[in-house]
């Protein structure tokens, strides 16, 4: 048996005849570039996750900057963030001079550890951008409150996270600004890059609405620096066709979770799903010893993995004028030492878990 990853083509497969209509309107339209899909799409947004200031724009990381930017982060500026997560997180964050302070995970989620955010605020810092790692979000209330209490913004990286909850309320709804993305293998993927960026209120909106577009606040008239940060109305029609069934897909990613806990080892660390939350499985990670062996023979099985992520941020080559050196965050060391994510996608069969698991559990 050969198992897909992410399952990409099965998603095209599933909705091939609408997706196919709705480029070829936009082709037809010769409107390429914030028309009327990315308005629909932006009010779809609003619509399912109850925050009524959505942006479209080009990419995750595009969304992050244009918070950042909204915020005036300037050199010298400190953002306090976990080093245990994609790159551009930290990398937005210093593509505007600012400096990435570092604070460790919780061992359980893997997202940052709110009990120790409150000892790295210094007077230059400006914000808390926390990521929801693997498509559960972190504990917002904890860091709201830190936040308020310093005079604070925080700015969810919710990239793995879209659709998912935290005490009711969705990702991307529960601070200053949201950032997302629908990178193809995203949750909710188009078919290029594309991102979200949600704001708490008017004015960042505002802000960031013109951002996107170099500032313009009407034609040629610019008030801000800003940046090309547009969403394409051709992924912007592909992702309102997917968010018509995006809670299924949801439905269906947790139901493959939940068998993959049913049927793994116990001697395999499995992730941990707070009660008063809910995950988008973004990806399903597990942690487990001898991962290099473990990889390569599932590899000869036919069963892809990946390791999301190897090398924590402060151990980052990039990232050495910053000067952390190794364990000074030891739970993202350990972690990154021990994690490995198995296929995740809502179009995995029973017979194919069942190959994936009894083959790991086999080999541990």
């Amino acid at each position: 048996m050969k198992i897909d990853f992410a399952n990409l083509g099965k998603a095209y497969e599933e909705h091939r005849e609408e997706f196919e209509k709705v480029a070829l309107d936009v082709m037809r339209s010769a409107r390429y570039i914030l028309g009327a899909e990315t308005e629909d799409f932006e009010q779809n947004l609003s619509i399912f996750t109850g925050n009524n200031h959505a942006l479209g724009c080009s990419s995750g990381t595009d969304a992050l900057l244009l918070a950042l930017m909204a915020m005036r982060v300037r050199t010298n500026d400190e953002i306090i963030t976990t080093p245990f997560t994609f790159i551009a997180t930290a990398e937005t964050i210093a593509c505007l001079g600012a400096k990435p302070i570092f604070v460790d995970i919780d061992e359980e989620t893997y997202n940052i550890d709110a009990s120790k955010i409150e000892q790295a605020i210094t007077k230059k810092t400006k914000a808390i951008m926390p990521v929801s790692l693997y498509g559960q979000m972190p504990d917002m209330d904890e860091i709201n409150a830190i936040a308020e209490k310093y005079d604070l913004a925080v700015i969810e990286d919710a990239a793995q996270s879209f659709g998912a909850t935290y005490k009711g309320k969705r990702s991307c709804n529960v601070s200053t600004f949201g950032c997302t993305s629908f990178f193809p293998a995203k949750p909710l993927g188009c078919f290029g890059d594309g991102g979200a960026v949600f704001a708490t209120n008017e004015e960042d909106y505002e802000k960031m609405k013109a951002m996107r577009i170099h500032g313009q606040v009407e034609r040629y008239t610019h008030h801000y620096i800003g940046m090309g940060g547009r969403l394409d109305n051709l992924q912007a029609a592909i992702l309102n066709v997917k968010l018509k069934t995006y809670e299924s897909d949801i439905s269906r990613r947790q139901a493959v979770a939940m068998k993959y806990c049913d049927k793994l080892s116990g001697s395999i660390i499995k992730p941990t799903i707070k009660a008063d939350r809910t995950s988008v499985w973004a990806q399903y990670t597990v942690r487990i010893k001898n991962r290099d062996r473990i990889q390569k023979e599932l590899k000869e099985s036919g069963i892809p993995t990946a390791v999301h992520y190897p090398i924590p941020m402060h151990l980052q080559k990039c990232f050495s004028y910053l000067g952390y050196k190794a364990g000074d965050f030891p739970v993202s060391e350990k972690c990154a030492q021990e994690v490995m994510s198995l296929p995740m996608n809502p179009y995995l069969e029973e017979a194919e878990i069942d190959y994936i698991t009894t083959n790991l559990n086999t080999i541990l």
